[in-house]
């Protein structure tokens, strides 16, 4: 207690911080809000999954087997020290067009048919009950949708429907048509033909009378280019030759087809590089073939031509060795001479290529065993191969194809130099033959010469045969090899199941509900945010820096007299525990002078004025209200007293003080009316008579109430300030701006008003939340007590029957602030 009063403000520093269970109550009473918004989010996510066409993911998985030599990595320096492989050519293989038109070769793309309807699009693939065979050698013209109506067992008509409303809902082409078949009567099995189209309609399944789809032809190039750019193809993961095949498509089977379909090319694509050689050797080996053959049968008919001359003559045993070396020695002269061919041919052969040695016949393919050149050219085939593979999806100025070219280079070098050293070696070693064989045809020489003819067409003969036998081998050998040969890569999972990517119907559900949820709250946040008015009590603590006195409940009465007419009501006991309130400060002064006060008008200060001094008069104090605003009187008015003579004739000497105070017709309640409105209310006030006037009062009221005008809007308030003990600032609940909170706080912190204290008029309270309207410590607790907008409790007042209120009414109390 300081000089006589009590310190409210320490009471306020007491009072505990907000939590979040206050917002958690505030924004809960708004909870309909909440259902409906929620509930209008998922009916409409549920209308957006049932009119949108879903679309799947199907998924493929091939494995890509290394099969560089190592002869290879030590060729191209760069890759030596690598032991990844470079999936990049297989990705660019399988996404290429001419791989993707291999695929669509044997499915039936080029016709999509869509069921009947107008609200989603619905494509039946190889449920269609009808088929389009397209003549693929006939420019079709790629039309909008054609409409199939079934007239009966065998005939149908093609139509146009009109665009639909929903039509911008589907994928549905809206081209031009052929004119030359629409409205027409066709049978099933009959060409269909005109200028620009050319196809036949069959039929899968039975149809009803009147039963429709529709069908588009589609352009094969447009197909491919469609596909290309549909398939995606990555790694699985960086350390593995693993490749997923996978493509968006809004029929799961028709992806799941083509994407299996595409692996399988591929397969076909690397069995038919692998058999290249195979073919190239078996090409060269009957071309070796039909040569030896024509000329083994010219000597076999001049065998049989000599033994018809000289009756089958018989060769001496004695020269029997000397034979088989010559014959020996020409086999391998021929073996020479047949090497010869081949280096002289693959020297022509890199020669006149320019830089794709794909089809280059391997040395070992035809009993070649050099190892060295072996092993060159199967590095040049392989890379030749990896070259072609990347030219099907890139250009030659591509960094990867002139990686190729440079390795290339290097390896064709390598091969001119090992031919030259062989040919040279070659060459020796039939110069070697040719001399050995010359002493045997010497030796050979002194048989008859009949027996010598004979020995001389056997030998060739022989040579021929043996020639012969050989190539036969070799093609044999290559035979069973390419039928024996697979591809190094291998498929590990097809394309069977897809998956749902859109919508996704979980994650839209889920959106929905937080979107239902958060929008209204965060509209009620930002409104909450941007409005300035106050709204509830704690709100009113943390702006106002003055005590807060006392809460004074929403009255639904129709009179302003409520403590006179309505004693019992729970308004009025909140007036009561006001009136204990004020008797305990400032309780030694003999006659208590309260002002009265707010920011605006509006604010609810004659009403608060008015039934405090009522309350006071009940308990037994003489009490007067005096109304001081004399610019809008409105006491008098709200007590039935005329206002012919107040204050403002006192002020100019033209009333005496007992003119102008007024009993009215309740126990200890005096009123001094404002009186007529004078031209200087301000100047009036300021007088020294205004001074005496409320001295006088001293020895003749226990109580003075004061209705002053708002302290924002006038000046004379401040003056009338002096003259009070307690003062009451009002603040209307959802009614005061904040901001006519910064004067009131400006001038309590300057110490420019004394023994001023807040009163929050007009409460309510929300939705289902206990708002204890005023623990306000130090004098005279104010329990007020609310659910659903009132006062609850009977204990002073009867219950009052309810009138029925509007529906909209309840709706919008219900989210009342």
């Amino acid at each position: 207690m300081i000089d006589g009063k009590v310190d409210i403000s320490k009471f306020q520093e007491e009072i505990k911080p907000i939590d979040i269970k206050y917002y958690l109550i505030k924004y809960f009473r708004y909870w309909p809000l909440y259902v409906t918004c929620i509930f209008l989010g998922l009916i409409a996510t549920f209308l957006f999954h049932r009119y949108s066409v879903e679309e799947y993911e199907v998924q493929g998985s091939i494995l890509i087997k290394q099969n560089s030599s190592p002869e290879m990595r030590i060729l191209d320096r760069s890759n030596i020290f690598s032991g990844t492989y470079n999936l990049e050519n297989d990705i660019l293989l399988l996404t290429s067009k001419n791989l993707v038109e291999e695929a669509l070769k044997d499915l039936h793309f080029n016709v999509t048919y869509y069921a009947s309807t107008n609200i989603k699009e619905v494509e039946l693939y190889d449920q269609s009950p009808i088929f389009v065979e397209v003549d693929p050698d006939y420019p079709q013209m790629e039309s909008g949708e054609i409409t199939f109506t079934m007239l009966n067992e065998e005939e149908f008509v093609l139509t146009k429907e009109e665009s639909g409303f929903f039509d911008f809902l589907n994928a549905k082409a809206d081209g031009p048509v052929d004119q030359g078949i629409l409205n027409k009567v066709f049978t099933f099995g009959e060409p269909i033909k005109t200028e620009y189209s050319s196809f036949t309609v069959k039929k899968r399944k039975n149809l009803k009378e009147g039963e429709k789809l529709s069908f588009l032809i589609h352009s094969q190039m447009n197909i491919i280019d469609d596909y290309a750019r549909a398939i995606k193809v990555r790694p699985i993961n960086s350390y593995g030759t693993v490749l997923q095949v996978s493509m968006n498509t809004k029929v799961v089977e028709k992806g799941r087809d083509f994407v299996n379909s595409l692996m399988e090319a591929y397969m076909e694509y690397s069995l038919k590089a692998k058999n290249q050689m195979t073919e190239n050797t078996l090409n060269f080996l009957d071309e070796q073939l039909y040569v030896v053959e024509d000329s083994l049968k010219k000597v076999e008919q001049k065998i049989l031509n000599f033994k018809v001359r000289n009756k089958l003559l018989d060769i001496n045993s004695e020269f029997g060795g000397v034979l088989g070396n010559i014959q020996n020695l020409e086999v391998q002269i021929q073996s020479v001479d047949f090497e010869l061919q081949y280096y002289m041919a693959l020297q022509n052969y890199l020669i006149e290529k320019g830089k794709d040695y794909s089809d280059i016949l391997a040395p070992s393919l035809i009993g070649i065993q050099d190892g060295i050149l072996n092993s060159l050219i199967n590095n040049l085939i392989t890379i030749s191969l990896n070259r072609r593979k990347l030219l099907a999806s890139v250009n030659e100025n591509h960094p990867n194809v002139q990686e190729l070219d440079e390795q290339i280079t290097k390896i064709r070098e390598n091969i001119f130099e090992n031919i030259k050293n062989l040919v040279e070696n070659t060459k020796e070693k039939k110069a070697r033959l040719v001399a050995t064989l010359g002493k045997e045809d010497i030796e050979f020489s002194k048989l008859p010469q009949a027996e010598s003819d004979f020995m001389a067409l056997n030998r060739e003969f022989k040579l021929r045969e043996n020639l012969y036998n050989y190539l036969l081998e070799k093609r044999a050998e290559a035979g069973i090899a390419k039928a024996s040969n697979i591809s190094d890569n291998s498929i590990l999972d097809y394309a069977r199941r897809g998956n749902l990517i859109f919508p996704k119907k979980s994650q839209n559900y889920g959106l929905a509900f937080g979107l239902g949820l958060f929008i209204p709250l965060g509209f009620l946040l930002l409104y909450h945010y941007l409005n300035n008015k106050i709204v509830d009590q704690i709100q009113l603590k943390n702006v106002l820096r003055i005590p807060l006195l006392g809460t004074i409940g929403y009255s639904t009465k129709d009179t302003n007299l409520l403590v006179q007419e309505h004693p019992k009501s729970m308004v009025s006991e909140s007036f009561r525990s006001l009136r204990s309130a004020l008797f305990y400060i400032a309780s030694e002064r003999k006659c208590k002078r309260i002002l009265v006060t707010s920011s605006v008008s509006g604010e609810g200060k004659t009403f608060v004025s008015i039934n405090l001094a009522s309350a006071i008069a009940l308990s037994g104090k003489k009490t007067l209200l005096i109304g001081l605003d004399l610019r809008r009187p409105k006491i008098s008015e709200y007590l039935g007293v005329h206002n012919q003579t107040g204050l403002s004739n006192y002020l100019v000497d033209k009333a005496e003080k007992d003119e102008i105070i007024v009993q009215t017709k309740y126990e200890n309640l005096y009123v001094v009316p404002s009186g007529p409105i004078p031209p200087n209310p301000a100047e009036l006030l300021l007088k020294e008579k205004m001074t005496e006037f409320l001295n006088s009062l001293e020895s003749d009221f226990d109580v003075v109430v004061m209705d002053t005008p708002p302290i924002g809007l006038v000046s004379e308030t401040m003056d009338l300030l002096r003259f009070s003990d307690v003062n009451l600032y009002i603040v209307r609940q959802d009614y005061t701006n904040k901001k006519y909170l910064l004067m009131i706080n400006d001038l309590y912190a300057n110490d420019q008003v004394d023994n001023i204290y807040a009163v929050f008029n007009g409460m309510k309270a929300g939705l289902d939340v206990y708002d204890f309207g005023g623990y306000n410590y130090g004098y005279g607790y104010n329990y007020s007590y609310m659910r659903k907008n009132e006062y609850t409790g009977t204990y002073y007042d009867q219950e009052e029957v309810k009138k029925p209120s509007r529906w909209l009414s309840k709706l919008l109390e219900r989210f009342r602030v």
